[in-house]
């Protein structure tokens, strides 16, 4: 690494990589002088750093990442970990880097329902034991988190990977005091990581341009053309934006009074707060780059027609989709927006249909208790010993997390439930639903809704679920009628988002394709 010109290296002795695996009596069975009692097992790593530093002499940066919390059985006990740091600071470590959890631990780490700066706590309880500065790291997404940390002596130093590829300007806006302007990770891993591991080149959900700075530029125009944007949603936004950063006229028309579109719904589910910064940051760059933003504003085809616009996109979203079985039209009945978007009050006792992410974020919803989202709860659900008292930090978990509603998850195909959902947060979602006592009935026939309940057929046997509400979370239909008719007008209309394609709420999809209009028009 010296010799390539690097200023230093970090070596990974976390998360159950190799170095990890060394260190622990759960993987490590050797019988020679690298296993056996700790201090045969804590060789590997203290020989690694230390042949490091005689390799690249003094002045030259070695980071090392410490597992300080394995959350595994049979992982590092807190005095084991303690006694690492003072070895690995004596074999010349320059810092030292927190790690958090191996891969195979069942509590999640890094999701966007972990808690900002939700494993801090984990860094102080080291601070004061080694002499060089230790880094604390994992859900720190805004400057003002990591301002939080530092000040309360959680660390010397906070590390972020994600919310450079939200916003690779991150610093920059920091230093210069415009943290409303920053595009913040969401920590959803829709685009990142579960792209990783799908083989795709890795890109961010709420910046397309991440890993794509040659092909996707937003170029300043010479032209000064006059634009209409109908709908403020992920896809409006989004390419309002680009609009504007490039230099257009903008006018941005929303039929309700606020954008943000189904991220206002997101936003509201127990582990999705962070969604509010993404409406947070559209905001910022309305006003940055003069958009026209006409809100309570539902945009007609003689408007648009009149209004001598260069190019017109429409981003009118979706409409929750009906089910027509029999009693359908029972007071009883709601969709996701009656339930995320307008309050309708809901039932103890709940059915839900479908198990897609919104049948998935509705159960959720209806599931979550009223003391939830701080951090002690978050660790004290998800079975993470705080006091340390037990190896890997981890205990046996009570049922303590059960809902105060009964919910019934259903679907209509069999296997198994939650296919859809993101390859790095689907089991989490799984595993929270389960927590919370969830019933989940899949190959369902839908009969009828009366007044002694839902009426279903599962596995081929009838039943009748006592429920109070019947929640139809049965996927989306595109709203596309205002472009069909503009189409039949003009030819400079495009549309994007869900109202070109409905299935699966898709922002990642809504975002990108704004992006890439917009930058080209």
């Amino acid at each position: 690494a010296k010799e390539a010109g690097y200023d230093g290296v970090e070596i990974m002795g976390s998360e159950g990589y190799l170095i990890n695996q060394f260190i622990v009596s759960r993987t490590n069975h050797r019988e020679d002088k690298w296993g056996g009692e700790y201090s045969n097992r804590i060789q590997f790593p203290i020989e690694i750093v230390s042949q490091t530093r005689k390799a690249v002499g003094t002045d030259f940066i070695i980071i090392y990442r410490l597992s300080m919390l394995d959350l595994v059985d049979d992982g590092s006990t807190w005095e084991e970990v303690v006694v690492l740091a003072k070895e690995i600071e004596r074999a010349g470590a320059t810092i030292i880097n927190t790690g958090i959890g191996w891969h195979e631990a069942r509590i999640p780490t890094i999701g966007s329902m972990v808690p900002q700066g939700g494993f801090s706590w984990v860094t102080k309880r080291l601070m004061g034991a080694v002499s060089i500065p230790l880094i604390t790291t994992n859900r720190i997404n805004m400057p003002e988190i990591a301002e939080s940390i530092l000040s309360d002596g959680h660390a010397d130093m906070v590390s972020m990977a994600r919310p450079f590829l939200a916003d690779p300007e991150f610093i920059v806006k920091t230093i210069e005091g415009r943290s409303n302007e920053i595009n913040t990770c969401i920590a959803c891993n829709q685009a990142c990581l579960d792209h990783v591991f799908q083989l795709k080149v890795s890109s961010c959900i709420v910046n397309p341009r991440a890993c794509h700075e040659t092909i996707l530029n937003y170029k300043k125009s010479i032209e000064k053309k006059k634009m209409a944007v109908v709908g403020a949603g992920p896809a409006g936004m989004a390419a309002a934006t680009v609009l504007g950063m490039r230099g257009y006229h903008v006018d941005l028309f929303e039929s309700s009074d606020k954008i943000g579109g189904q991220f206002n719904m997101a936003k509201i589910i127990p582990g999705k707060e962070d969604y509010a910064h993404t409406i947070r940051y559209y905001n910022s760059m309305i006003v940055k780059y003069g958009i026209n933003l006409k809100l309570n504003s539902r945009a007609t085809v003689d408007q648009l027609v009149d209004g001598n616009y260069d190019e017109i996109i429409v981003c009118t979203g979706v409409n929750p989709r009906e089910i027509k079985i029999k009693g359908f039209q029972h007071p009883s009945i709601l969709n996701y927006a009656d339930v995320l978007e307008r309050k309708v009050k809901v039932g103890k006792k709940v059915a839900i249909i479908g198990a897609g992410g919104i049948g998935y974020d509705v159960a959720e919803f209806l599931s979550q208790k009223t003391n939830a989202g701080s951090i002690p709860k978050f660790m004290e659900e998800w079975g993470v010993d705080m006091a340390y008292n037990s190896r890997g930090a981890i205990r046996n978990q009570v049922d303590n997390n059960i809902s105060n509603r009964k919910i019934y998850l259903l679907k209509r195909s069999g296997g198994k439930f939650g296919k859809s959902l993101g390859k790095t947060t689907g089991w989490i979602h799984r595993a929270s639903l389960n927590k919370k006592g969830v019933i989940q009935i899949a190959n369902v026939e839908y009969l009828e809704i009366d007044k002694e309940g839902f009426h279903i057929n599962a596995n081929g046997k009838k039943m009748i679920l006592p429920v109070d509400n019947v929640i139809v979370c049965a996927g989306q239909v595109s709203d596309s009628k205002l472009y069909d008719e503009l189409k039949l007008k003009m030819s400079n209309v495009h549309i994007i988002g869900g109202a070109k394609l409905a299935s699966q709420l898709d922002a990642k999809r809504a975002i990108k394709e704004a992006s890439e209009l917009a930058s080209k028009l």
